[in-house]
């Protein structure tokens, strides 16, 4: 039995992984713009979009990372005293 809170949060190593294959993408649609293959998705370059979908989605789910984590050392830290109280 676990006690206490986990400390494992998948949207890191997932926002990471999504955000590293969408510049991947979308840096291979930008170095393929004008190829002839994207006559066949009617002129749309759908690897430059949809790397650029990816890489939006990894860098939401970091940001959620980053805040979770600083929300948790934030609920970490000792409260003040209370102005007039003792101790």
């Amino acid at each position: 039995m676990m006690s206490g809170t986990s400390t494992l949060d998948l949207r890191a190593p997932i926002g990471a992984l999504f955000s590293a294959l969408g510049a991947l993408l979308a840096g291979y649609g930008l170095l393929t713009a004008g190829d002839p293959m994207y006559d066949r998705s009617g002129g749309v370059n759908l690897n430059l979009w949809w790397g650029a979908v990816m890489l939006a989605f990894g860098a939401l789910m970091l940001a959620g990372a980053l805040r979770a984590r600083a929300a948790a050392r934030g609920a970490g830290r000792a409260a003040p005293p209370a102005p007039g109280s003792r101790g």
